[in-house]
């Protein structure tokens, strides 16, 4: 039986071979002198005192279905800056999420924050559609791609000026992403194939990963006191997305997370 992730890397394939056919690739490289400069996400998080946010855009999901009835991603983007966040996420999976690169588009001509493009990436298509858009930083998967695709999309987006925020969740993949000399490591507390959550995770695995890494802590992260657990044990950054879209207020909710 096949999991949640195989299920979501074999939708993704199908939709990036159909944008590829409304989009040409040739298309895609001439339009990325048109597109926004980049901004430097790595820097953004690494000149914060203390635990740096990454305040994520999210409307749905796997495991929750959707999570914000009234979607509005720049004015969830506005609140966020408003509050403290140092950079932001943005969803664009359409199938799983509910997202699009659009969204990302709006949000990074609204803010002056860096922004960083969440979803899947399986394909350098997809790393040259998140700078067209205007997106400054990558998400990039250890567990969905091999050794080659990992080294050669970690390269496209260093080639693009973007940051590439290189996730695992398996320690068995650490050593893959330390070899890329990723320095911008997201250590996910959820376990992508049965989507169960494990806070400790992310402390477990800082202890392998070298003090000169940005460690980012993503998923499961709900209150000001797992904050500061984290920051204790020496996360750099924490990406949240549900704990705050699920809130009436997200102003108060990022307030909370960040002690304001």
């Amino acid at each position: 039986m096949a999991t949640i992730l195989e299920k979501i890397i074999a939708s993704k394939q199908k939709e990036i071979a159909e944008s590829k056919i409304a989009i040409s690739f040739d298309q895609l490289r001439a339009a990325i002198p048109s597109a926004p400069p980049p901004r430097n996400f790595f820097q953004s998080l690494a000149e914060v005192d203390g635990v740096a946010l990454i305040a994520e855009i999210k409307k749905a999901s796997p495991s929750a279905g959707v999570i914000c009835e009234n979607f509005d991603p720049v004015q969830i983007a506005e609140t966020y800056c408003a509050h403290g966040a140092n950079c932001l996420s943005v969803l664009t999976d359409h199938n799983y999420f509910q997202g699009s690169l659009e969204y990302l588009t709006h949000v990074h001509s609204t803010v002056n924050v860096p922004v960083l493009r969440k979803d899947f990436i399986l394909d350098e298509y997809q790393i040259f559609e998140a700078r067209v858009a205007g997106a400054d930083a990558v998400l990039l998967i250890a567990e969905c791609l091999n050794d080659c695709e990992l080294s050669s999309l970690y390269q496209a987006t260093i080639d693009l000026q973007m940051s590439p925020l290189v996730e695992i969740y398996d320690k068995s993949n650490l050593h893959r992403v330390l070899d890329l000399g990723a320095t911008l490591i997201g250590v996910n507390n959820r376990n992508l194939h049965d989507f169960s959550i494990d806070l400790d995770h992310v402390l477990h695995l800082r202890k392998e990963i070298p003090s000169e890494c940005l460690v980012v802590g993503e998923s499961g992260i709900r209150t000001r006191e797992d904050v500061l657990r984290l920051q204790e044990g020496n996360i750099d950054a924490i990406l949240v997305g549900e704990t705050l879209m699920r809130s009436e207020d997200i102003g108060a909710a990022v307030d909370m997370l960040l002690g304001n």
